[in-house]
């Protein structure tokens, strides 16, 4: 049996994804409305411990480090629970130090542990097309392999522990800056008086086309800042890149002032509007509003 804790945004349609597939899971969470809703699919409910217990593979999505290791470690932990051979696999976004954390205290116990944080947002998810960024022992790595590729489009191991998270945080420079930079852009399109959804139209098949353009520009041109991925959680990811960053002395000038934005935006309280919800501080600065009727 499969553990699985975790049933936010990302987490309930990758659980959902798994029972389709035909895997026996248990799961937790702390919203009780998400765990009922994932039992009358088929999945059993239990607690942290008994998961530990009962399941030879566990995966956490958590919302930060600190959750991880309340959750694994705690009173009534998962840890309580394990015994030797197992595998626990957490695919939260944290830094590389805390999964450290967790495989060394896990790895003491005989027990195995793969830092497997994903990018996809909630479309990836749901489709199972996520891109998942590992760090471990390969051993571990090949036992979940059979469950990556249910979650996931891509799984490789980048190696030791820690990999996959630093992965991750590289990953969420990219990402975020590059969302902010279209909001720059459609924000000074908008103001020069051309419409930003064929603006676009007119760009996406060139150079500046990318994943995320064609992810944000559309929702950002409908006021559709639902979130797919929370602007709290990219925060709290920007914030471990820094961390991580400074730590071991690297520079990162644009990463700090994305932070700020965020932080603009937290004031404004759109901590949890979609990351695209950034054009909304760069419409501020302008006096604009980037709005669109054009569709796809």
């Amino acid at each position: 049996m499969l553990g699985f804790i975790g049933l936010g945004i990302m987490g309930k349609p990758m659980a959902k994804n798994l029972l389709k597939a035909g895997t026996d899971i248990m799961v937790c969470d702390i919203n009780k409305t998400a765990v009922d809703e994932l039992v009358r699919e088929g999945a059993k409910a239990g607690s942290y411990k008994q998961i530990g217990q009962l399941c030879d593979v566990i995966i956490t999505i958590l919302p930060n480090g600190k959750i991880v290791q309340d959750v694994l470690f705690g009173t009534d932990g998962v840890a309580e629970g394990l015994t030797a051979g197992k595998v626990v696999c957490d695919m939260s976004s944290v830094t590389a130090n805390e999964s450290k954390t967790c495989y060394e205290k896990l790895k003491a116990m005989n027990v195995g542990f793969v830092d497997a944080p994903v990018s996809g947002g909630e479309p990836g998810a749901i489709a199972g097309t996520l891109a998942i960024m590992c760090g471990g022992d390969e051993t571990d790595f090949n036992k979940m392999q059979p469950y990556f590729d249910i979650l996931g489009s891509s799984a490789l191991l980048i190696g030791p522990s820690g990999s996959g998270s630093i992965t991750k945080l590289a990953n969420q420079v990219i990402v975020n800056l590059n969302i902010a930079a279209v909001s720059e852009a459609l924000v000074l399109a908008t103001k020069a008086g051309a419409d930003p959804m064929k603006v676009y139209k007119a760009i996406r098949g060139g150079l500046a086309g990318s994943a995320v353009l064609d992810a944000k520009a559309p929702m950002m041109c409908a006021r559709n800042f639902t979130p797919g991925g929370k602007i709290s959680i990219n925060h709290k990811d920007i914030k471990n890149v820094l961390d991580t960053a400074h730590a071991i002395d690297v520079p990162m000038p644009f990463t700090a002032q994305l932070f700020e934005i965020q932080q603009a935006l937290k004031v404004g309280g759109h901590m949890n509007d979609d990351h695209g919800g950034y054009v909304q501080y760069f419409e501020q600065l302008a006096g604009v509003i980037v709005q669109s009727d054009e569709t796809l």
